[in-house]
């Protein structure tokens, strides 16, 4: 709850995210105003990176489609932020008490009050790094995608094209790979999603890594999507535009727990631009498909070298009908 005024809050708040994780509540919620809603982006990467690595970690749970209070389990905690007037239903919040759920709550008197917030989340940050026991200044798994994306553009200047690697399932309209092909024994393409889904254990989130371009239609196709597996399998999903959530959440996803199930999204590309090899200059030895190609592969490998669990899904053609189809196929039932 609201941190007594004699108290650090920082000290507090660190305290209370490291405890709560270390219980097994680290799936942190965050809640908030629409004003206050971009402040999820920032505070989702200094949590991820900061806490996520030798096993550990505390996974950020921002925008998340909101759904009946008994699809929350136990692995969660919440933070609510509040401006005068705006913030979560009081009643809603209310209930996620009354299920046993811990809700920080954080109160704001005015949007300028959004600079504390800052400082504090950066102050409690290290303090939860500190009670988990991890080094919260560093990041030593996010070069590993990096190398690997590398590679894969050299070896494309080498040889004309990508490492491939063979679609375990496809038609026109989606291609499926997945490193381990019994994580989708018997499922068809439209299945192969669900299926992957129904491997999650206790305490996993599902986490998607979108390749696609971004806008309010895209937002809220992912968003419907999101909120089906959700309400499907009962787990913390989270959401990221590849490749900004390299620098996001990538570090959490390879150095952290090891809960997660990654399910990466990439598209065809219907318009490809060259980047010149030198500036000033036309000649190009890539493009920013490729590139954008490559650090997909990159950070695929580097998710299957830690034994992650990850289905890729290459959609051939309208991203956004096929974003609809698989939402709707998991909505199904």
């Amino acid at each position: 709850h609201c941190a007594p005024p004699d108290g650090h809050p920082g000290l507090l708040l660190g305290a209370a995210l490291g405890e709560l994780a270390a219980a097994g509540r680290d799936k942190l919620t965050f809640l908030a105003p629409t004003a206050l809603q971009p402040f999820g982006a920032w505070v989702e990467q200094l949590l991820a990176e900061s806490t996520g690595k030798d096993g550990k970690g505390i996974v950020p749970i921002v925008d998340e489609p909101q759904t009946a209070l008994d699809s929350y389990q136990d692995d969660r905690a919440f933070v609510q932020l509040r401006l005068p007037g705006e913030g979560p239903d009081p009643a809603w919040a209310k209930g996620l008490q009354a299920a046993g759920h811990p809700l920080i709550t954080l109160d704001l008197k005015q949007l300028p009050d959004l600079g504390a917030q800052f400082y504090l989340w950066e102050y409690s940050t290290a303090v939860a790094g500190m009670v988990l026991g991890v080094h919260p200044f560093n990041q030593p798994d996010v070069e590993a995608a990096k190398d690997l994306a590398r590679q894969a553009v050299a070896a494309y200047r080498r040889q004309g094209a990508l490492p491939q690697e063979q679609p375990v399932l496809g038609d026109e309209d989606v291609q499926v790979w997945v490193p381990d092909p019994a994580l989708i024994a018997g499922a068809d393409v439209h299945g192969a999603l669900r299926r992957f889904l129904q491997t999650a254990g206790p305490g996993s989130y599902v986490c998607l890594q979108t390749y696609l371009p971004p806008g309010p239609a895209m937002d809220a196709a992912l968003a419907r999507l999101r909120g089906a597996i959700l309400r499907l399998t009962r787990h913390a999903t989270t959401l990221g535009y590849g490749p900004r959530y390299l620098h996001s959440t990538g570090q959490l996803h390879k150095g952290g727990p090891g809960n997660g199930l990654f399910v990466q999204i990439t598209a065809a590309h219907r318009q490809d631009l060259p980047i010149p090899d030198e500036a000033g200059r036309d000649a190009s030895s890539i493009t920013f498909g490729v590139l954008e190609a490559a650090q997909a592969h990159g950070d695929r490998q580097a998710l299957v070298a830690r034994g992650r669990k990850l289905i890729h899904l290459h959609l051939q053609r309208d991203p956004l009908e096929a974003l609809e189809a698989l939402a709707a196929a998991l909505e199904q039932g």
